[in-house]
């Protein structure tokens, strides 16, 4: 099982992303999928997930500007991110929970900046 994240670039303070990430394979419930970054210096960071109950849950750093989905049918999951600013610079990981194992994407570069 494989998970490739794509959808990263440059953007402008304001902007928006969408990232994508596709699972290689169905997965069947339970499962957990989030998204996590990482930024030099500051470690990695927890930033959205859902459940295979359809439970979504974010951090406040990210609440009401990132919005966190899963379309079962393309086997992937989103991350809309909204009004980002240079905080949100960071490598973008896909992390899946399922079956007692862990999964992590190769990560996907945002960079915000005028």
């Amino acid at each position: 099982l494989q998970l490739v994240e794509t959808g990263g670039g440059l953007v402008h303070p304001g902007g928006s992303l969408i990232l994508t990430c596709l699972v290689s394979e169905s997965i069947s419930a339970p499962y957990v999928m989030g998204w996590y970054r990482e930024a030099p210096e500051k470690g990695r960071e927890w930033v959205a997930g859902i459940d295979s109950g359809e439970n979504i849950k974010y951090p406040d750093s990210v609440k009401g500007r990132f919005t966190i989905s899963r379309d079962n049918a393309k086997n992937t999951l989103l991350l809309q991110m909204d009004r980002l600013n240079p905080e949100d610079t960071a490598q973008y990981y896909c992390h899946l929970v399922t079956g007692g194992r862990a999964y992590w994407g190769q990560g996907t570069q945002v960079t915000v900046s005028s």
